[in-house]
């Protein structure tokens, strides 16, 4: 399958990334009185498919949450990770599957916004799931390997177009929020800045940790230990404000960047048609999980729970769906999205997997 042509200013012209979060979740259908759940659910054990690799911010963040919403509803909960093709492979599996509350996703902007918006996937983010609530919102972080002579945003730009071939940066494959982070610091900044796209964001990371690669943008969840045992450097964070676990990393628009707000989401969701009672019983579980004062230190660093998160969704069944960006809606074959990850950097571990 030939490469698809990303030109990255329409990238990150698009918006999807700064507005995903809001627009998919929309259409959340959670009923304002809850029924009697339907056959007593659940009965039997539930699969929560994580459409990215293990060891992933996506995957760290439901094993946390899962346990918990297990305890909730009386049964297991079974994490299988169906990485593939930015998330559109687990993904499919739960748009085809039964809408009887067994079969869950955490999907993620790249799954559910960006991926669907860039090229054709055997889905439809919004009519073929069920949404069920917001989970995190993560800030992302801008790393550098510690042997780049920067500590700061600028310093690390003044560099960049010092160097005659420009500088390559990491991300966690294509289309995903650190490929479009990237993109828009480029586009913001006009710096020589050359994407190179891993098909593992865990080896994306090392790459950078090691020195094959100077800089990354990508989740606070995945770098923040690395940054703390000073294996990266972090010179800047996309959040509006700076971040409480790194208070002396400046946000970009401190460092005179404006516009550079990135966060990346992840989401829960079930096949389409779920019944409205099954969906009150999962949001309950959820929202008690995010909602458990033994779990806020660790979510906190997974992304914003809480008030950000499960208490948000009660305000979106009165918003309106809105398309994220204009794409063809017809389906391509799923032979072609596993092949599309060819042309992508494997590195040496983990490959086949992207981590968001």
């Amino acid at each position: 399958m030939r490469r698809p042509r990303l030109d990255p200013a329409s990238l990150a012209r698009r918006g999807v990334l700064l507005s995903a979060a809001g627009g998919i979740f929309a259409g959340a259908v959670r009923p304002e009185h809850a029924q009697s759940t339907e056959a007593a659910y659940p009965n039997r054990p539930i699969r929560l498919v994580v459409p990215y690799g293990a060891g992933t911010s996506t995957d760290i963040m439901t094993r946390v949450v899962a346990p918990h919403m297990s305890r909730t509803l009386g049964q297991p909960i079974v994490v299988e990770n169906r990485a593939g093709a930015s998330g559109a492979i687990g993904s499919e599996a739960i748009a085809r599957s039964a809408p009887d509350g067994y079969a869950l996703l955490m999907g993620a902007v790249a799954s559910h916004a960006v991926i669907p918006s860039l090229m054709r996937v055997p889905y439809d983010p919004l009519r073929d799931f069920t949404h069920i609530s917001l989970v995190t919102n993560a800030p992302n972080l801008l790393v550098v390997n510690p042997q780049v002579p920067a500590r700061s945003l600028r310093e690390f730009l003044d560099w960049a177009r010092r160097q005659s071939n420009g500088v390559s940066y990491a991300s966690a494959g294509n289309g995903t929020s650190s490929h479009l982070a990237g993109e828009l610091l480029k586009l913001r900044t006009g710096a020589p800045l050359e994407h190179v796209p891993y098909r593992s964001g865990a080896q994306a990371v090392t790459d950078v940790m090691s020195g094959q690669l100077p800089m990354l943008v990508y989740q606070v969840t995945a770098v923040l230990p690395a940054v703390r045992e000073g294996l990266l450097r972090a010179i800047a964070t996309t959040s509006n404000t700076r971040l409480s676990w790194t208070p002396d990393v400046p946000t970009a628009e401190e460092e005179g960047i404006a516009g550079f707000g990135v966060a990346a989401w992840h989401g829960l969701f079930g096949p389409a048609g779920l019944p409205p009672a099954i969906v009150d019983a999962v949001y309950g579980a959820l929202r008690a999980a995010l909602s458990d004062e033994t779990l806020r230190p660790r979510l906190g660093e997974l992304g914003r729970p809480g008030r950000d998160a499960a208490d948000r969704v009660q305000e979106l069944p009165r918003r309106r769906h809105r398309q994220m960006a204009r794409r063809d809606p017809g389906r391509a074959d799923p032979r072609g999205l596993r092949d599309d990850a060819r042309y992508e950097r494997t590195g040496s571990a983990h490959a086949g997997t992207t981590m968001l």
